[in-house]
């Protein structure tokens, strides 16, 4: 692996490798999802498949925790090429915790900015994506937005999001209101992300345009606990392990004024405790 990718990581908090996995994998995989979403609902899906329905998220609802039942989702999980890639920037072979699947239609809205470690609540140490595009992915269709340097913040307390624009309810404060900045990716293209880094997507505009991602949750190595949705943990060779289940709440950060600028200080309290969205 590139010493820059982890350079990159370490002061950004994301790095993006492009192409690592080819177009042949990533049509067979985008098929496949497609065919399993016009199967029906499985173990996972929130709202299930409403044909009629006139939000084209509920026509195509995300999909979670695949691996648990698709040959397919876990050995993307656990492929040797991502786990190359996150060895070399975490120093250590991850944990796997979670497979999504987002299919985001055109007309679909985005999601508020979060930070994955919320949710999953890894420790010691924090969560890693690998988000994979499966469509070309840009500002039209709603590709990721993340704010650089971000995963040195504290885990920031929530507040209530646009649910006009977003599929999820709720959303974290930034200091400056132009801080997330867009990622564009072709098909292949994986970026690596740390679980405190403020990310989200807006709405795809398109009329015709999907924006399927493929995304795998993990957490560092050392970790001891996580949040019980994401039991059991796997390590990379797709062995279970037990690990010690994380309890809700504790501190999170509120922006205070400073003659520096604002800067995030833990006063506040997370009081929401469910899996990650």
């Amino acid at each position: 692996m590139s010493e820059t990718y982890k350079q990159e990581f370490e002061r950004d908090g994301y790095t993006l490798v492009r192409g690592l996995f080819g177009a042949d994998e990533v049509e067979r995989l985008r098929e496949h999802y497609m065919v399993l979403r016009q199967r029906g609902s499985y173990d996972n899906d929130e709202a299930g498949v409403r044909s009629g329905s006139r939000d084209p998220l509920r026509r195509y609802p995300r999909m979670a925790q695949m691996h648990r039942w698709d040959d397919d989702s876990l050995q993307w999980l656990i492929d040797p090429r991502i786990d190359q890639v996150l060895t070399g920037l975490l120093d250590r072979s991850p944990y796997a915790v979670q497979t999504m699947i987002y299919f985001k239609p055109p007309g679909s809205r985005g999601q508020a900015l979060h930070q994955d470690n919320f949710y999953l609540k890894a420790e010691p140490g924090t969560c890693v994506a690998a988000w994979m595009a499966l469509d070309r992915v840009d500002e039209a269709n709603g590709c990721l937005q993340v704010v650089p340097g971000s995963h040195r913040w504290p885990l920031l307390c929530t507040e209530k999001a646009d649910t006009t624009v977003s599929f999820t309810d709720v959303t974290v404060p930034l200091p400056a209101p132009d801080a997330a900045v867009p990622v564009a990716m072709e098909p292949g293209d994986v970026l690596f992300f740390h679980g405190a880094l403020v990310h989200g997507s807006a709405p795809n505009v398109t009329t015709d345009r999907f924006r399927r991602a493929l995304i795998g949750h993990y957490i560092q190595g050392e970790a001891q606990k996580v949040a019980s949705y994401y039991h059991p943990a796997l390590r990379m060779d797709g062995a279970p392990l037990t690990l010690d289940v994380a309890e809700g709440g504790g501190a999170c950060g509120e922006w205070t004024d400073t003659p520096d600028g604002p800067v995030a200080v833990l006063t506040g309290t997370q009081v929401i405790d469910r899996k990650h969205e």
